[in-house]
Parts: structure tokens; sequence; C-alpha cells
């Protein structure tokens, strides 16, 4: 993990060529159960996140608006904050050295760019989001979602720990406003289709048209942004992109 870089500190297991954290030092198996009782320090309801400590510039007014669920590596975190500077992203990802990672990727990057405070917008905790999401966000305060290659759990008998199910959509529904969206991108084909089978079936959300979603500025990084996009690039995969709509 990170120290406190205002007593100028290196981080630890941080490339002397590109000052960012190794991901040779946080590696970790590549799923989750999110059933099992991991240990969690989780706030009671959302006002008693405290923000400030993981915004440091946040306006009193500021509320987290993107949410990265299963952010990974971080990739298209980092993505989302260089796209939309004046808002502002939360990456939650349940494995604790990739949490790791992307907590000193982050502060890295904030002390790399400490004069111009880039990246003071984006932040990740390690939670899990399909138990904890309500007691972060109020409702009606997340703009967008992402889930971009989520685990599949090829098992039919692990389908009920797959991240999109009817129970868990009124979840983000509830913290969704009105005219949100929710963007989900994988490389398996049968996790695309159940998660288009339930997200059609749910009432409150409709998918947007091949045009709305191809005029979204945001779709183009969905491929590659992230780094589970840019190995399913390399091998020359399949990409299934659905973007829905919060009615």
């Amino acid at each position: 993990m990170v120290t406190n870089s205002q007593e100028g500190e290196t981080l630890p297991a941080t490339s002397s060529v590109t000052g960012l954290p190794q991901k040779r030092f946080y590696r970790q198996r590549a799923h989750s159960n999110p059933i099992a009782d991991h240990s969690f320090d989780y706030p009671a309801r959302p006002e008693d996140v405290d923000w400030r400590s993981l915004y440091p510039n946040i306006g009193s007014e500021q509320q987290v608006e993107f949410a990265d669920i299963g952010c990974g590596y971080g990739g298209f975190l980092v993505t989302l904050g260089e796209m939309f500077p004046d808002k502002l992203a939360i990456g939650m990802e349940i494995r604790v050295k990739v949490s790791d990672y992307v907590i000193d990727r982050i502060a890295a990057l904030r002390m790399k760019n400490a004069e111009t405070s880039a990246y003071q917008n984006i932040a990740c905790i390690r939670t899990n989001a399909m138990k904890y999401l309500p007691n972060y966000f109020q409702k009606s305060q997340l703009e967008k979602m992402f889930f971009l290659y989520p685990d599949p759990h090829f098992k039919r008998a692990k389908h009920k720990w797959r991240i999109i199910n009817q129970a868990l959509l009124s979840e983000y529904a509830y913290v969704l406003r009105s005219g949100g969206l929710v963007y989900t991108m994988t490389d398996v084909e049968d996790l695309h289709k159940w998660i288009v089978s339930h997200m059609t079936q749910h009432p409150l959300y409709e998918r947007l048209t091949d045009e709305e979603a191809n005029a979204d500025p945001i779709t183009p990084k969905l491929y590659q942004s992230s780094e589970e996009g840019a190995k399913v690039v390399r091998n020359k995969g399949d990409h299934f992109l659905a973007i829905f709509r919060r009615i």
C-alpha cells in the first residue's frame, strides 16, 4: 500500500521508469466468491462515508456520480478521470491485492501530476458491491454505472453469483438517477445474453439503440481502456456491448 506522500515517502513496488506501481507485486486470482463472508469495513449509511479522505479536493456540494463496479486494475477508472475532470468517479473492487494496486496507482498518478491536480477526481475502495452498494450511495445519486468484463460464473449453480440479476438490478435502479446509464461489456456471449435478458425484463431499464450507444463518447473507451478489455483485443476476442437507460 502507498504511504502518506506528504512527507515525501516513495511508493513500494514502484517502477523507477514510470513512477507507477508494478502489477507483478499485486497479482491475485482472477475470481472471488461474492457470497463469502469477506472482512469489510463499510458505512452504515451513505451519510457516514468520509468522501474527503478519498477526494481531498471535493467541493461541499459535490457527490460521486460515476461508479465502476469491479474496476479491476483501474485502467478504465483512470480513463474516466481523464475524460471527465469535473466528475467524481469511484472504483469498487472486491479483491484485496487488486484494490491495493488501484489505490497505489491513483496515489502515484496524483504525485506525478501534483502541479495540475489531475486524478484528484478518482478513487478506489475495497468492498462487495453486491452487498453494500446502498450503504455508499443515496437514492438517485449516480449518473453512470459500469460493469465491464464481470465474472461470468459459467456453472449454472453459480449463476446466482452474477452481478447482474433481478434483485440487484432493483438496487442499481435505486442509486441511479432517472436517465442514468448502465454500461455493460463482456467477451462471453452467454453472459451478454443473460445481461440483456434480465435488464430488458426489468421495468426500470430500457436498452439504448445502436445509434445512441455509438454516439456516446464513452463507448470507444469501453473496448480496451480496461486491462481485461485490452487483453481481449490482443487475443482478437469478441466484445459484446449493451447500454441501458434508467427509466
